[in-house]
């Protein structure tokens, strides 16, 4: 059984794929940061954590202005499919910064 694509899925994709790349180095940035974080003893881990999640704040702010940018060029009912598809796509491919994929809930 074959799943049903829908209209802004490759759209999103694309969308996705230029992010990975535009942005490679805050993407690497927030796996060291995470790593700091994992590896930080208890009087650093708060601080760490929050180095970490400024960096997922700036993964999200990227993400949230491709998102926003497009959306603005359609009209009502095309905006809230799109949104859906962008963050269900979001969710798939950066699932470990679950809080990129809170911020971009439609």
């Amino acid at each position: 059984m074959r799943l049903r694509r829908g209209r802004f899925d490759e759209l999103v994709e694309r969308q996705l794929d230029l992010f990975s790349t535009d942005e490679s180095a805050l993407l690497h940035e927030a796996d060291e940061a995470e790593a700091a974080w994992v590896r930080a003893g208890r009087d650093e881990a708060e601080e760490s954590y929050g180095d970490f999640q400024l960096v997922v704040d700036a993964i999200a702010d990227g993400l949230l202005a491709i998102r926003e940018a497009y959306a603005s060029t359609l009209d009502e009912d095309a905006t809230e499919e799109y949104r859906g598809a962008y963050h269900r796509a979001v969710a798939r491919r950066f699932r470990r910064y679950s809080s990129v994929v809170a911020d971009l809930e439609p």
